[in-house]
């Protein structure tokens, strides 16, 4: 019976332990279960969430800000490379692309010159190419609808790219935003204008390719920017310099029309006067003989010169110094101020704005002209408002008759050009904000982050408030230049990047720090002044620019 016994005592403590090794297994289980579940719940982004899905296959980018799931797209492809036979021809659609693109690293520049002591626009030496249709996406990666921003670069429409830290947007995420950056072409590249180009064109136009480029990017968001959180039915277009007069003639293009549904801009229109050489055509023409002599080039040979052959024509920098955006017939049926007169323009929101120092280093000053030439060019650009516009500037006349000519030349093509838009657009009934910038930044060379310093004799912010000095304020984007900012610096940068934030998003803006911000009416001239005060005034250069309305009048 002992025997008996120990026997069964044996099997009931093997089926014992058995069952306790079961039980523990099962706890383990369930243990890893809830760990995992808990990892689960501290990060809810895997990397798998890093991919997104476009029309032409899966784009995968990388963390921004990752602990507040900021992510971020770069180099992303949005038409064929112009290369070779692509050269001066519309952008074509993609095709050929990998199952899955890495968008890790930013692409290269669109070709270019390198510049050198160009001010606080230095570029150095970087990477370029034709192969540069790319663009970049910043935003939370979660599923919350949320509105776009499409930043077009300046650059006189000759240089400059995207994906600089001047740009980053990191900032404009963080507000809510989903921000595009785009590379478009540049230079001859973007905007040669040519008989034989025309010729081969089924719209028999040439030229404008850099337009063309900017609304196959608004194509490509439209269509796939849902995919990042974006919202293809609440689209904010803003650039500065070169890209705000993109954004303004986007505003007269049939082929832009229903890819935005508000406008910022910043230092630039598109409201200037053509010349007899509507077309640009003679201008290319005659830059392109420099090439050929008299032999009139077929669009095959005009494809056939190296980009180094192209940048070296002697003729390129005047070619360079004329406007770039022309009236094509097609991208631009006609010169965009008689789009603006006619009312027939896009009608949306607008906020616009310029800087009270827009034209140091940025444009030339005639240091000989004498008092009589002086007077002779009122005579001929104001007529008889001429003396109403040398009174306006008659400060600047006591100190030179060259100063004088050159802050009307400069007020004429920012800050009056900038009140003329806003006034466009009000006229509409549609809500238009205007600005001035009077804030004094620091010059550094805002395209160089590793080697920002620049020396002026008289310190860092003896220039005024200059062309391009808004530009890290409304990026927010002070951390990627170093320790130069100071404490107001960064309630300004605050502040404004809020103010364009919150107009893409409802149309209004709106900033924390900020004061009430009214729309502007051309009977008040309601401007925001930023600076620390960040007042309203409807008395900004009015004596100037009221002058300077008599030009319209003739």
């Amino acid at each position: 019976m002992v025997v008996h016994g120990t026997l069964h005592g044996e099997k009931d403590s093997e089926r014992f332990e058995k069952r306790a090794k079961l039980k523990v297994s099962s706890y383990a289980y369930v243990y890893c279960l809830a760990f995992l579940y808990s990892l689960s719940l501290a990060s809810p982004m895997s990397e798998s969430e890093l991919v997104r899905q476009t029309s032409f296959g899966e784009v995968e980018g990388s963390w921004a800000i990752e602990k507040e799931q900021i992510g971020v797209f770069r180099g992303v492809p949005y038409a064929k490379p112009p290369i070779g036979s692509l050269r001066w021809r519309p952008p074509q659609p993609l095709e050929n692309m990998p199952a899955r693109l890495k968008a890790t690293e930013f692409g290269s520049a669109c070709y270019q010159p390198y510049s050198y002591n160009q001010f606080v626009w230095s570029r150095g030496e970087f990477r370029r190419g034709e192969d540069c249709l790319h663009l970049n996406i910043w935003g939370r990666l979660d599923s919350e609808k949320r509105p776009v921003m499409v930043w077009f670069h300046g650059g006189a429409h000759t240089g400059g790219y995207a994906h600089v830290p001047l740009f980053d947007g990191k900032e404009f995420a963080r507000n809510g935003v989903v921000l595009v950056t785009v590379n478009y072409r540049l230079g001859v590249w973007g905007f040669l204008a040519h008989p034989a180009l025309s010729d081969e064109s089924e719209n028999d136009s040439s030229g404008n390719y850099g337009l063309l480029d900017k609304i196959a990017s608004l194509k490509w968001v439209k269509e796939n920017i849902a995919s990042f959180g974006g919202d293809p039915e609440n689209v904010t277009i803003f650039g500065q310099s070169a890209g705000s007069a993109s954004v303004c003639a986007l505003m007269t293009s049939p082929l832009a029309q229903g890819l935005f549904h508000k406008v910022i801009g910043q230092s630039a229109s598109c409201l200037n006067a053509y010349d007899s050489d509507i077309t640009g055509e003679e201008r290319g023409h005659q830059l392109m003989r420099e090439a050929f002599g008299q032999k009139e080039p077929k669009s095959s040979d005009l494809r056939s010169l190296k980009n180094e052959d192209l940048l070296n024509l002697k003729g390129y920098a005047r070619w360079a110094s004329s406007p770039k955006i022309t009236v094509d017939g097609w991208v631009l049926p006609k010169p965009p101020v008689e789009v603006f007169e006619a009312q027939e323009q896009s009608k949306v929101p607008v906020l616009l704005g310029s800087l009270a120092n827009e034209g140091l280093f940025l444009f030339p000053q005639n240091e000989n002209l004498s008092a009589e030439e002086f007077d002779d060019y009122l005579r001929t650009t104001f007529g008889d408002g001429a003396g109403r516009v040398k009174l306006a500037y008659a400060a600047e006349f006591e100190e030179s008759p060259g100063k004088a000519q050159h802050e009307i030349r400069t007020d004429l093509f920012m800050g009056f050009s900038m009140r003329k838009w806003a006034g466009y657009q009000s006229s509409l009934g549609q809500q238009s904000y205007l600005y001035f910038m009077d804030y004094v930044p620091p010059a550094f060379q805002m395209y160089l982050a590793e080697s920002p310093a620049l020396t002026l004799p008289g310190g860092p912010r003896s220039a005024g408030a200059y062309h391009s000095g808004e530009l890290t304020y409304v990026f927010n984007s002070l951390s990627e230049f170093g320790e130069m900012w100071s404490e107001d610096d960064k309630i300004m940068a605050k502040r404004m990047n809020e103010y364009w934030s919150s107009f893409a998003k409802t149309g209004k803006p709106l900033a924390e720090s900020g004061g009430v911000w009214d729309p502007y009416q051309s009977t008040t001239h309601n401007t925001m002044q930023f600076n620390l005060k960040g007042e309203q005034s409807t008395t900004v250069r009015l004596e100037k620019y009221d002058a300077l309305a008599s030009r319209d009048e003739i």
